[in-house]
């Protein structure tokens, strides 16, 4: 049985959208209905990013808690196979960071947008703060 139950977490991560996702298709027709337009999963650019603006130069990742490692209550390390998860996750986290750099290099801002704040309850701050950043009316670090 517990066989079982590790081969099928282990395939969920092979099963688990990378693109289109409910979290980033949310976001995607909040901007599209505010007017934005955008290109996506542009491979051509580092990490082909989710989402990519290219009249303000800005580019947005929608990201899991859980494969991101965010640290909030959606992100919790599995119980069994610890050390594997925890490679698997700090793989994730540097190739992120290796993308964003290579974004900023390239001239690009890089915008991260957790799951956990497209939920139903934070999604319209969430934007509102993002529409704030991408229109530069707030210095984006």
């Amino acid at each position: 049985m517990n066989k079982i139950i590790i081969e099928k977490r282990s395939n969920y991560r092979f099963v688990t959208k990378s693109k289109n996702s409910k979290p980033e298709v949310n976001l995607r027709s909040a901007l599209f209905t505010k007017g934005y337009r955008f290109k996506i999963h542009v491979s051509e650019l580092p990490g082909k990013p989710d989402i990519v603006m290219p009249k303000y130069k800005a580019v947005i990742n929608v990201q899991g808690c859980f494969w991101h490692n965010h640290g909030c209550h959606l992100s919790s390390i599995p119980k069994t196979r610890t050390s594997y998860w925890l490679g698997i996750l700090e793989k994730t986290k540097q190739r992120d960071f290796e993308n964003r750099m290579k974004l900023k290099t390239l001239g690009w801002r890089v915008f991260d947008v957790w799951e956990c704040t497209l939920k139903k309850k934070n999604i319209q701050k969430t934007f509102e703060n993002l529409e704030q950043l991408i229109t530069g009316m707030i210095c984006a670090a």
